[in-house]
Formats: structure tokens, sequence, C-alpha cells
């Protein structure tokens, strides 16, 4: 019989873990893992190299991207120096509310600090660093052009052996894992897993916003450090707002610019009218550097059909030894920008829970559906803010919730525009530097109510009667 390795004793490394997926969540994954695992093999379908950047299986690698103020800090804890080491190349560090020509439904957001650091760069170079040192840690062996056939049980109520194939390679491997996780993305194919197990599949939770993106880089004229700004945007916002667009600084002195619109508001690959799209936009800077740079790559186009979250936390039979990170367990819109930051927050979540079960010699058992509910209060709060604004462009009903936030929403951003303070607030809740909370403190709260009831004299008029009804009845 083998051994058991998954009840290590107190403080000793479990035996081997298995990442199906090498791209920027199953990095990630790996890196917390090699702190506990003797062996972390990492199956990457791609033919990936130490020079590989954005890889055939990404579809929106080629896109612009956006690490939050939050996931840069746990980028940070778990790879110390990235930033510098990004920042040497170029990429650069500036303070979200200094630094940025941001463009909300209401007006131009405050060019003032909010004490939010941020960092951009390509998702081509953030994964190329990731990569390097991943795979050079001694626990990792980083398997590319690999594909994961299938997983299976070895035991009752567990899935932890894994089979797959390297191209060229002849034969398949199946190797058993004292842990295996899914960073497979949006093509995860857990549902077959579970069913060939005889296990329920987890429900889904579905919430359609079908935005195009096009996108590509370029090299920033001499002399054009000058410019006031980092990053340049245009937010989308149900319904009068459907085209937006960001061209945002990154290494190697270029900028990278991303058009996109919701439904039929499709940007163009053609350069032309790439640009006579940004020219469509209410920030005019976005257009203007897309006019002085010299594009240096394709234009890129992709299209989004909106959010999904498996939810594995859920699922009563959820297996032992399998949890799932990043696009295998929830798919946000990328226009809001909170996938890296998610994905980033559930590997420091998995460490934490793996220090504690060391600590405490407790083995791995009870561990993946203690993650999964730990995952899933992970994503509810970015969940909510996502699908709450893409739900207003929905037709027919909206749902009571979607529309409240959606209606405050409104009110927040006309007061943002005129109040550093109230812009400073919403900063913190966008790069989940704080919670949600902080935008409905009582001084807050006040601010929109006197500002939804100015732009309503009716409403304002009624409220006026009933507050003095009110002071009667109490005298």
């Amino acid at each position: 019989m083998a051994e058991d390795t998954s009840r290590a004793p107190s403080g000793a490394r479990w035996g081997r873990a298995v990442v199906i997926g090498g791209a920027y969540a199953g990095l990630l994954t790996a890196r917390v893992l090699a702190d506990h695992f003797s062996e972390v093999l990492v199956l990457e379908r791609d033919p990936v190299d130490a020079d590989t950047g954005v890889h055939p299986h990404i579809p929106q690698g080629h896109h612009a991207h956006v690490l939050l103020a939050r996931g840069g800090e746990v980028l940070e804890y778990l790879f110390p120096g990235l930033r510098a080491e990004l920042a040497a190349l170029g990429a650069p560090v500036f303070d979200y509310g200094e630094r940025m020509s941001f463009l909300l439904p209401t007006g131009y957001a405050p060019r003032a600090p909010v004490g939010v650091a941020v960092q951009t760069f390509t998702r081509d170079e953030l994964e190329r660093r990731l990569r390097r040192r991943v795979a050079a840690l001694a626990p990792v062996r980083l398997l590319a052009a690999t594909r994961c056939e299938t997983v299976t049980a070895s035991a009752p109520g567990r899935l932890d052996r894994v089979r797959y194939r390297t191209d060229g390679a002849g034969a398949p491997v199946e190797v058993t894992a004292d842990l295996v996780v899914d960073a497979s993305g949006r093509a995860t194919a857990v549902d077959r897993w579970l069913g060939d197990a005889g296990l329920p599949v987890s429900a889904r939770s579905v919430v359609k916003a079908r935005i195009t993106y096009a996108s590509a880089s370029y090299i920033r004229p001499p002399r054009d450090e000058q410019r006031d700004f980092d990053l340049a945007y245009q937010m989308v916002f149900a319904p009068g707002v459907p085209r937006g667009g960001v061209v945002l600084s990154v290494e190697g002195g270029r900028w990278m610019c991303s058009l996109f619109g919701v439904d039929t508001h499709v940007p163009s690959t053609d350069e032309e009218a790439y640009l006579a799209f940004a020219r469509t936009l209410g920030n005019p800077r976005v257009a203007e550097e897309i006019a002085r740079g010299t594009r240096d790559s394709e234009i890129h186009r992709y299209t989004s059909p909106g959010n999904e979250w498996r939810l594995h936390h859920e699922n009563p039979r959820w297996p032992e030894r399998l949890i799932a990170v990043g696009d295998a367990v929830c798919v946000f819109n990328p226009v809001y920008g909170q996938g890296l930051t998610v994905a980033a927050l559930q590997a420091a979540e998995l460490g934490g829970l793996l220090r504690r079960h060391r600590a405490e010699g407790r083995g791995l058992d009870g561990l993946s559906r203690a993650y999964q509910r730990a995952a899933a209060r992970l994503i509810k709060v970015p969940w909510t803010m996502a699908t709450s604004a893409d739900l207003m462009w929905a037709a027919g009903r909206r749902p009571l919730s979607a529309r409240f936030a959606h209606w405050y929403n409104e009110h927040v951003f006309a007061l943002a525009v005129h109040d550093a303070g109230v812009w400073a607030r919403f900063v913190h809740v966008l790069n989940m530097a704080a919670p949600p909370s902080l935008l409905f403190r009582p001084a807050l709260l006040a601010k929109v109510a006197r500002h939804a009831l100015a732009r309503h004299p009716g409403r304002r008029a009624r409220a006026s009667r009933a507050s003095s009804r009110a002071c009667r009845v109490r005298g």
C-alpha cells in the first residue's frame, strides 16, 4: 500500500500536488504549493518556455489588464521585488488619483492623491516574469505542451488521480496527487470529472454581458513622458454609455490600448476604423495616443460572454483533494479588472489554509471544501459589483438589487466629480483595498440622499411634507 503523505507530521511537507493549467492563476497557485509540497507538477497545454508571454489558450492575453491595488500587494508578498523588477522595465507605479484621466459617466474624476498605488504592465510581461520565478522553485516541475486527459478517484469521495499526455511523448502518464488544482480556466472539464465519478455537477450562476474588446500596443513618441497621466479611461455605464476605452503606460516605452463596446458596439480591427471608434469616446486622450503612437502589434479582438460562477461551495458532495482557482471557478466580465486580483487573493487564502493544516497536523481531509467556501467569500463582493452593473444592460425587468446599486452608483459618481473625498472612497472600494461598506457610511448616505432629492424637486417637496408631519406627530 502506498504511503499516505496527506497525513504528514506537523510541519512536514506533503508529497505531490498537481496544477492543471500553467497560466496566471496556475502559476500563483504553484508558487503557494511550493511552500508545502515536495513536488508540484504544473501541466500547461501550450508549448511555453521561459521567454513565452501570451500563449494560444489565453485569448484575452493580448488585451489591457489591470491589477487592482489589493492584487498588487498580494503579488508583491508572494514574489518579493516583482514590482521593482517590472518598474525597471518601464512599468510605472503611480497613485490612482494623480496620474489617471478617468472619465465617469458624470464627468472627470478629481486629479488628487487617494493613497492607492497601482502599477500598469502587459499581461504578456507579467506572466513571463511569474513563470520564470515559479519554474525556478525546487519543488516545481512545469510540463509544457502537456494536456490533462482526465481526473479520477483513487478512493470514494475524492478526485486525486490525474492522467496527462505530453505532446510527442507517446503513452499517457497517470499520477496520484495529495492535492489537485483545477486552474484550467473557463474551458475546465470539471463537470465531466465529477459526472464520471458519479458525483453531482456544481450549479452555475451566469450573468451575460456581451463585451467586445479590440486591443493593440503603440510605441510612445519622443518626449511623451511629459504627459500628465499614465492611464486614460472611459467606463461604460448603462444605458447611455455603451462604448469605452483605456490607454495605459506599460513597459518598454509603450501604450497599451483597449477599446470596448457592449452588444452591437463592436470596435474594428481595421486601423482607420479603430481610430474612428476611439474618437467617438468622450475622453479624447484615448484617441490622441492612438493617433500619436506607432502601432507595434496586431489589433486583437475578443468577445467576452459575461460572468460565470461555478458554485462548488454549494455542492453537497464536492470531492476531497480537488480545488478550483481563477477562471475555473469564477469568470468575471473583464471590463471591471477584477479577475487577476481575485485569483491572487485565492492563492493567498489557499496558502493560509495549508499553513494551518500543517501546523495542526490535520492532513488534507476537509481542506478542499474549506477552500471552496473561503473562495466563495472572496468572490461574493466583486461578483455582486460586476453583475449588478451588467444586469442593467439586460432587456426586460431588472432585479431590485441591481436597480438600487445602479441608482446609488450614479449618485456617487455625480458627487465624486466635485468631491475628492467621495472619489477616494470609491477608488479604495474599486481596488478592493476597502470593503463596500465604506460607500455606505452615514456621511456619504446623507450626501447621496441630498443629491437625489435636489435632482427631483417633487420628491424633495414630498419628503419635506412628510418630515413636517413627522415633527407634528412627535410634538
